[in-house]
């Protein structure tokens, strides 16, 4: 499985960004996705996760109510939009994928297989 993230930019505090992850192979919609996140001398922290068996959905307590995660199996894509951007969402946002995340696991990062490159998202004040 191959994944590549893009859509990071620069955005001003209050914006908007929506990123992607595109994802090789034909498992894709049994496959849970999650992104997370890491930022400069900090531990790269989860941000959102999307079950692909009963399509729960999950989110860090900082993102919630501001970040969306959705994913579209046909085109074995997934999608975060990153609403009322604060300076503190600056980070690289990584997205993982795989397919035997259980459910105590959906926050931790050792339990993707799969990483893409991240994508770097920065906010202004």
């Amino acid at each position: 499985v191959q994944l590549q993230a893009f859509g990071g930019g620069l955005v001003q505090a209050g914006g908007s960004l929506t990123l992607s992850c595109a994802a090789s192979g034909s498992t894709f919609s049994r496959q849970t996705i999650a992104w997370f996140r890491q930022a400069p001398g900090n531990e790269r922290e989860f941000v959102a996760a999307f079950r692909g068996s009963g399509g729960s959905t999950y989110y860090a307590d900082s993102v919630k109510g501001r970040f969306t995660i959705s994913r579209d199996n046909a085109k074995n894509t997934g999608y975060l939009r990153m609403n009322s951007l604060r300076p503190e969402d600056t980070a690289v946002y990584y997205c993982a994928v795989d397919s035997s995340v259980i459910l105590s696991s959906v926050r931790l990062s050792r339990a993707y297989k799969y990483w893409g490159q991240g994508t770097q998202v920065t906010v202004s004040s």
